[in-house]
């Protein structure tokens, strides 16, 4: 396959390690891909509530609604969706159930389902992403594309791998035939599963461990996002330069100084080259990698437009190749 002829993903699964701020990633990546006319889908799960802060927004329900404009006036809404309310969407396409869901989730047999068959669950979850990446209304698709803030890694192939979770709830029938067109999907070139680490040896760890996992289960890896930066690089510098620096600053450069800021400066050539060194090890997996800048005090709107920037590049050119 040339690059011309290179499929372009519309599910966008963001993982990583807790601590990594996948869901500032995933926040990021919407506005990225949210181009000129563009609608992007940002979805989370699990009930965490933590897109709505970045976005400086009320927190966000089962209903879809407008969270921002994209970095090219495209526009990025949001929802937060939740099995209960997946599996009366379930209920009433499959079984045409109605207002008598409504009474089933009143009277607990929803919350009941769920619990002894927790594999439906993540089911419904995918399910509902499904649906959004599916979706046509007038003419066109709904959402050009649909970014999830998806489990952690150490949970994200279980939670995605629903072939293996509907084989042991129902080979056959509705909820078989569901789950196979939902696995068909995340395991096609429509899905790309996007890694996400910072420069530091646990999470790059769980980031290779995550690869490996995801491989074999046959899902779509897309790009590794190193994130958190910080945006120094490694150079050369000796006593004698810094003795040359503090006298142009018409500072006294005394051996003791001298010795402390070698110091310094030994200790974050060290950091940087650890930096380096953990980049290497991602780029051995032989997928993009993105580079994202260290935001010290926290990421807010203003923050995420800025990743947004920084990740716009990597991501056009996929579609370009699209």
């Amino acid at each position: 396959m040339t690059a011309s002829a290179l499929p372009v993903p519309r599910l966008h699964i963001v993982t990583g390690k807790g601590g990594t701020g996948k869901t500032s990633v995933a926040a990021a990546l919407a506005l990225a891909l949210a181009g000129s006319g563009r609608r992007v889908l940002l979805v989370e799960v699990e009930g965490r509530q933590g897109i709505a802060p970045l976005f400086d927004a009320p927190s966000m329900g089962y209903e879809e609604r407008h969270l921002a404009s994209g970095l090219d006036g495209g526009e990025v809404f949001g929802q937060s969706v939740d099995a209960d309310e997946a599996l009366l969407d379930y209920l009433t396409l499959f079984y045409r159930l109605g207002s008598a869901g409504k009474v089933l989730q009143k009277f607990g047999a929803i919350d009941f389902a769920t619990t002894i068959a927790p594999g439906l669950r993540d089911i419904l979850l995918t399910g509902k992403l499904k649906e959004a990446v599916s979706r046509a209304e007038s003419g066109r698709m709904a959402y050009d594309a649909v970014v999830l803030d998806a489990p952690p890694t150490g949970r994200v192939v279980k939670f995605l791998n629903v072939t293996v979770e509907s084989g042991r709830l129902a080979k056959t029938g509705p909820i078989g035939k569901h789950s196979r067109s939902v696995a068909r999907m995340l395991h096609s070139s429509q899905t790309a599963v996007h890694l996400v680490t910072t420069p530091a040896a646990m999470p790059v760890q769980e980031t290779l461990d995550a690869h490996r996992e995801l491989m074999a289960a046959d899902l779509p890896v897309g790009h590794v996002v190193l994130n958190k930066v910080a945006g120094a690089k490694a150079v050369e510098v000796g006593e004698d330069e810094i003795r040359a620096g503090l006298e142009r600053s018409g500072l006294n450069p005394d051996d003791a100084l001298v010795a402390g800021l070698m110091e310094e400066y030994r200790g974050a050539r060290a950091e940087i080259e650890a930096v380096d060194a953990y980049r290497d090890r991602l780029e051995e997996l032989g997928r993009p990698v993105e580079e994202l800048p260290l935001i010290p005090e926290g990421v807010d709107l203003s923050g995420l437009y800025q990743l947004a920037r920084v990740l716009r590049p990597g991501f056009s050119e996929e579609r370009r190749h699209g």
